[in-house]
């Protein structure tokens, strides 16, 4: 299959194409039928399966179609008055022109968890409406509002927001969710872990009853499973990959290392390993800095990521680990969820994840788009029993490797 079978229209197939996008993924062959259809969707995918575009597409699509149409609208509209009046247009008693432009109106809400994950959104956006003259804004705390405010004052069809940040400008008379025709809740589970439920309930009386809603998790625990219900109507569930699932192409191994050490350990395998580009699991933003010190004192330069670095902090260090310029980083799970690299070769549990599910979504970030990619996971006396969940989630054994201190 490729996208030209998925009734994707012209501008936005070009925009695709401009990308070196032929083939659509799993989620995207299944997902994008249904989101284009107009029904409301439940999709079940891990990171790093590619459903940014699946919701992205089709409302790129349904949004410029829409523009176009009322466009259409308003020439016929102006053709009827040239035709029937040929008097100057008057001034209504509110001081606005007939006929003026109107405001743009937001039609389509995509609630996210992360700062990092509204700007991977937004670039999607970005890349698949490029042809549509569409307008997208994406808001998120931790920077100064007044550029943020300043874009949707100009005008915006798509908006891209944390929850935090949307309800601040919402209670501040910059934001009016009356317009939205098209609501996401992307990474449901995530929201879950961080906090975030109280806010989205404080959102959906906000949004129009009559809207297309597409909601994503990798995840499905009874708390989300109860939020799903209580905003999708009718919902086509697509499910392309089992959270128990780990992907076919990454090898895993496993050391049964003490906890001092594992320092050492961490720093034999990058010396043996200085091309790759490697992503370090710690449990604690302390521990990241910590293990980013231990490296740098070591010669390997790093690069550490957690919620309590500013927002520049986070993007130069995405930027350098992305571009190459830094080869190892070092984050939380909440941080890393922005991190999306098509060939990441290695992913290190320096520490083992509290929840096994958490083990997954931390594997798939290396072997993605059909990659090869390797997981090494760190595993002391007291972190044996997650190992045993991890085991009998996935279903598979992790290969041991003897190490020698």
């Amino acid at each position: 299959m490729t996208f030209k079978d998925l009734n994707i229209a012209e501008p936005i197939l070009q925009a695709i194409c401009e990308k070196g996008y032929n083939n659509p993924t799993p989620i995207q062959a299944k997902g994008i039928p249904v989101a284009l259809s107009g029904r409301d969707m439940m999709g079940i995918a891990q990171t790093g399966t590619g459903k940014t575009a699946a919701f992205a597409i089709p409302i790129i699509q349904h949004l410029a179609e829409r523009t176009t149409s009322e466009q259409n609208d308003r020439l016929t509209d102006t053709a009827q008055e040239n035709q029937d009046d040929t008097q100057p247009r008057r001034s209504d008693r509110r001081g606005r022109n007939h006929g003026r432009r109107e405001q743009r109106a937001i039609r389509a809400l995509i609630l996210t968890p992360t700062r990092e994950l509204a700007l991977q959104i937004g670039e999607c956006f970005a890349d698949y409406g490029k042809h549509t003259g569409l307008r997208h804004a994406t808001i998120f705390g931790g920077i100064k509002q007044g550029p943020q405010v300043q874009k949707l004052r100009s005008g915006i069809d798509i908006l891209i927001a944390t929850p935090g940040r949307l309800l601040d400008l919402i209670s501040q008379g910059e934001i009016n969710l009356g317009t939205i025709t098209h609501f996401v809740l992307d990474e449901a589970d995530r929201m879950l872990d961080m906090g975030f439920i109280a806010d989205i309930r404080r959102l959906l009386p906000m949004l129009p009853q009559k809207r297309q809603t597409l909601f994503f998790s990798a995840t499905m625990p009874k708390d989300i499973v109860a939020l799903s219900k209580s905003i999708l109507t009718n919902p086509a569930r697509v499910e392309v990959t089992p959270v128990s699932s780990a992907v076919d192409t990454i090898e895993q191994c496993i050391y049964f290392v003490e906890k001092p050490e594992k320092r050492g350990l961490l720093l034999s395998l990058l010396k043996e390993q200085v091309d790759k580009s490697v992503l370090i699991f710690s449990r604690t933003k302390h521990g990241a800095d910590n293990i980013s010190r231990l490296l740098k004192k070591s010669g390997i330069q790093s690069e550490a990521i957690h919620g309590d670095k500013s927002q520049g902090q986070r993007q130069r260090a995405l930027s350098n680990f992305k571009s190459g310029k830094v080869k190892v980083m070092v984050a939380t799970d909440i941080a890393a969820r922005g991190i999306d690299i098509q060939e990441l070769e290695m992913v290190i549990n320096y520490d083992l994840p509290d929840v096994a599910e958490t083990y997954v979504h931390r594997i798939g970030r290396t072997g993605r788009a059909g990659h090869t990619g390797t997981a090494l996971t760190f595993c002391s006396q007291d972190e044996h029993m997650m190992v045993k969940d991890i085991q009998k989630l996935t279903g598979k054994q992790l290969n041991m490797v003897l190490h020698q201190a």
